[in-house]
């Protein structure tokens, strides 16, 4: 028997009449029409994929928020004070992009959460305060505006603030990726060796001096041999605080550079031990735009998350014209066009760019063309060939 017999469709409203009662049976039995044909707006032909759009939240309307939610959440009831940007497109499903969520964190003078771990990563960014504390498998990290610092999988880590002033910083969490597979966790069950038995503790103990990670990782090139670079679940970079100092120095260094047409002046913050990104889901950036400077458009199949450090620019992502401005956040998600303008013309703009780019090159999936200036697109990255078009 030809099992590839062909069949003739019915037609008319006789093909209408089976093809509802064939949507009915399905959507009974939890199915999901996927052969792709459109039939006047039935939500059989609706996509599976889950896309988030282009949007851009501004600091100035979520701070105040962030001031009341410091009056209204007091640290008894929560071991976090934090506003999630949600894409709207995404609701009510938690995420800024498909795989990242980013959020807006205020501590007050002398708060201090207990300890907690969890399957996502996530990294600190301090954008105002110069006492934001965290502790990290023992590491106590003062940070302030600029400063990058990681909170790795499964790491014990808590969270505060000094004496001195309320202090807000933007945590970017990979936790809608592990979602997704299924893997997320948390563990809030701390605990430490007093003499014979474990006790728990709101605090944790240092365990090595409050520079560490400066100390030996410090000098961009040189590691000793002598440490064990297995910090925590030993999955990330082992250097848990990226210096704002450092960073601007090499800024400095490089900014007059030529630099990249479609990207301006961007540098990675990596694993020392490996030069490769500080996490397997997500790596982060820090983009400089010169004054006046406009970049050719780009698209990549990475989702972006950009937060404004310094600086006012304009940014055409889908289309659509997005104004920004100091610690604004907005996101790119993979597949769209875009391009950056600073705004001014006697001042750098900086911005931190958070990607989950480790995520589809592990996978094979990472692409990036570009527009040229004659207009034409190039093949600029794939996940085999780094090199970017001249």
């Amino acid at each position: 028997m030809n099992m590839m017999a062909k069949s003739t469709a019915p037609i008319g409203d006789n093909r209408k009449v089976r093809l509802a009662a064939l949507h009915e049976k399905t959507d009974c039995l939890n199915l999901f029409e996927f052969w792709g044909e459109e039939d006047d707006g039935n939500e059989h032909a609706a996509t599976t994929k889950l896309s988030a759009v282009p949007f851009l939240w501004k600091y100035r309307d979520v701070h105040p928020c962030l001031l009341e939610a410091a009056e209204l959440i007091p640290t008894e009831l929560s071991e976090r004070r934090s506003i999630i940007m949600v894409n709207p497109a995404l609701r009510p499903y938690v995420a800024t992009t498909t795989t990242m969520f980013a959020a807006y964190r205020i501590n007050m003078p002398h708060e201090m959460m207990p300890p907690h771990r969890h399957s996502p990563n996530a990294i600190r960014f301090g954008l105002t305060g110069d006492t934001n504390f965290t502790g990290v498998n023992g590491e106590n990290i003062t940070f302030g505006p600029g400063d990058l610092v990681l909170t790795p999988h499964d790491t014990w880590h808590n969270h505060g603030n000094g004496p001195e002033e309320a202090s807000v910083n933007l945590s970017v969490l990979d936790m809608p990726l592990v979602n997704i597979l299924n893997s997320t966790y948390f563990d809030f069950d701390y605990r430490e060796a007093d003499g014979n038995k474990l006790v728990e503790k709101k605090l944790q103990k240092a365990k090595v001096p409050d520079d560490y990670s400066l100390r030996y990782y410090g000098t961009g090139g040189l590691i000793p041999r002598f440490v064990n670079h297995k910090r925590g679940a030993g999955t990330s970079s082992p250097m848990f605080v990226y210096r704002w100092e450092q960073t601007e120095k090499l800024i400095r260094q490089v900014r007059d550079h030529e630099g990249s047409p479609y990207e301006g002046i961007l540098i990675e913050y990596t694993n020392p031990t490996t030069g490769g990104p500080v996490y397997k889901t997500m790596t982060f950036f820090i983009q400089v735009l010169r004054p006046g400077e406009k970049l050719l458009q780009v698209r990549q199949n990475s989702s972006l998350i950009c937060t404004v450090f310094s600086g006012r620019g304009t940014s055409i992502i889908g289309g659509n014209t997005f104004e920004w401005e100091p610690f604004d956040t907005f996101c790119i998600p993979g597949g769209e066009w875009y391009e950056h303008q600073n705004g001014s013309a006697t001042e750098d703009a900086v911005v931190l760019v958070s990607s989950d780019e480790p995520t589809l090159r592990a996978l094979g999936y990472a692409l990036k063309h570009g527009r040229d200036r004659n207009g034409d697109t190039v093949l600029l990255e794939t996940s085999t060939n780094s090199e970017v078009a001249p």
